[in-house]
């Protein structure tokens, strides 16, 4: 019983880390380009599948199609993504440059980061109340008693805590990550 919910609360956390990664900080970062998706042959591709992302500086991003013919499309891709970044290409790889972010922008993705992290933590309360709600009905149909109740919902709490406070920690360090020049 616990460790599927411990389970579900795992998987929140990665999910907060794969939804924060993709968040644009001042420095150049593979992952912030996981949700840009390229037009290839008819269907929607993850652009990692159709090219090679490579940062050779800090603040740069080369990306290297598989197929030359699709430099066009992954351009206009990253364009019309909500990344805000201007790619350049000379045929056979496109450049990105990294701007640094302006204090506003920071203010604006620290905002977005703390709302995600607050999706998460609401995550893992709803796990937490279907779990109490799951020992209840056990209860009631006699295959927990009282105090076992009282036992694994003082369990639960233990682990909904624990991973509130994963939550904070990792939330903190994008923000952290956001806000340094």
């Amino acid at each position: 019983m616990a460790e599927s919910n411990e389970t579900r609360m795992e998987k929140t956390i990665n999910s907060l880390k794969d939804s924060l990664n993709t968040i644009r900080t001042g420095r150049a970062n593979a992952s912030i380009f996981d949700k840009v998706r390229v037009d290839y042959y008819g269907s929607k591709t993850p652009l990692n599948q159709v090219a090679t992302i490579s940062i050779p500086e800090a603040r740069s991003v080369i990306i290297q199609p598989f197929d030359k013919s699709l430099i066009g499309e992954i351009e206009k891709a990253i364009q019309t993504s909500d990344l805000g970044l201007n790619p350049s290409n000379d045929g056979k790889v496109i450049r990105i440059s990294i701007p640094p972010l302006t204090a506003d922008r920071r203010k604006e993705l620290v905002k977005q980061s703390k709302a995600i992290a607050e999706n998460s933590r609401t995550a893992i309360r709803n796990i937490r109340r279907d779990g109490n709600d799951e020992f209840k009905k056990l209860q009631k149909k006699a295959e927990l008693t009282e105090d076992d109740l009282k036992l694994e919902s003082d369990k639960l709490q233990k682990l909904t805590d624990k991973f509130c406070a994963e939550i904070d920690k990792v939330y903190e360090s994008k923000e952290k990550e956001i806000l340094q020049n």
